[in-house]
């Protein structure tokens, strides 16, 4: 098992042609891949019950299964345990899933051999991922870039966001430079997954935290957002208001919460401002409190 470190943000509409602009990347050699994924579980969405994800995805010629457990997330930043190895393929463009593999795992053991027999394909999603290697603030980091589309149940959401994943050395790298990409990016944090995305396109509903603490009232604000991106219904954006002013109320520090709360009062939030107040906040929370899981 290996620890995966990541943080993931959203990006606006344009994001993405800045972000390849940006002075960090530009010149900086990049390689391009088209990625297929099958998201497992079963028909009762037992892996996600135990916040577990399960996906085969193709390389080019190549499968692998990866399964990723819960850990903390919150703010963009995530720490999760993750078994990733190489699979079979099977029919023309399809991989097949290691049942034998999987039942060797302690998370997967735990839910029982039942489980294993009844997990099917659930979802899919299919982007280009355009990715660079920085050496940034002494550590290693892999910036890869997202777009194209998760599918489920006759459905489809778009897929355009920023994955920094800490490679080698101090996680506070990841912070320093998703604030200097924020400076002229649109962008902020993003914490649900794309398991967790099409999970909740397949059914039809979001369920956010409570956010009982000020890293959970975060983590609950950027949930809110998360759906508001899929769904495109407005009436996620007043519940993360809502949870950014009662932060701001519990918060000693008031700035960052008040200023984001504000910026959600109307529709053109998205901004290199927003995104840095969000990632000040975030990082400020997870250094005191740790993320909310």
């Amino acid at each position: 098992m290996s620890q995966e470190v990541e943080m993931k943000l959203a990006l606006g509409r344009d994001g993405p042609e800045r972000l390849c602009r940006h002075p960090l990347l530009q010149g900086q050699p990049g390689a391009t891949q088209r990625l297929a994924n099958t998201y497992f579980d079963t028909p009762e969405g037992e892996l996600e019950a135990a916040r577990m994800a399960l996906r085969l995805r193709r390389y080019d010629d190549t499968w692998v299964q990866t399964l990723k457990t819960s850990g903390d997330v919150g703010g963009g930043m995530s720490r999760r345990g993750e078994w990733e190895w190489p699979v079979a393929g099977g029919a023309p463009n399809e991989g097949v899933l290691d049942r034998q593999g999987l039942a060797a795992l302690p998370p997967m053991a735990e839910l029982g051999t039942d489980v294993l027999e009844r997990l099917e394909a659930r979802f899919t999603t299919d982007f280009e991922r355009r990715s660079w290697q920085l050496d940034h603030a002494g550590v290693t980091i892999e910036v890869a870039l997202d777009q194209g589309e998760i599918r489920a149940a006759g459905r489809a959401v778009p897929i355009r966001e920023l994955e920094l994943e800490l490679k080698a050395g101090d996680p506070a790298a990841l912070w320093d430079l998703a604030l200097a990409l924020a400076e002229t990016i649109p962008l902020r944090p993003a914490d649900a997954s794309k398991a967790a995305r099409g999970g909740a396109l397949l059914s039809g509903q979001w369920t956010l935290p409570e956010g009982d603490t000020p890293a959970g009232c975060l983590h609950r604000a950027i949930m809110a957002l998360d759906a508001l991106a899929d769904t495109r219904d407005e009436a996620w954006r007043p519940v993360a208001a809502e949870a950014m002013q009662r932060l701001a109320a519990e918060d000693k520090e008031k700035g960052d919460a008040a200023e984001l709360a504000a910026a959600l009062a109307g529709p053109d939030w998205l901004s290199p401002a927003f995104g840095q107040a969000a990632l000040r906040l975030a990082l400020r929370l997870d250094s005191t409190e740790g993320a909310s899981p």
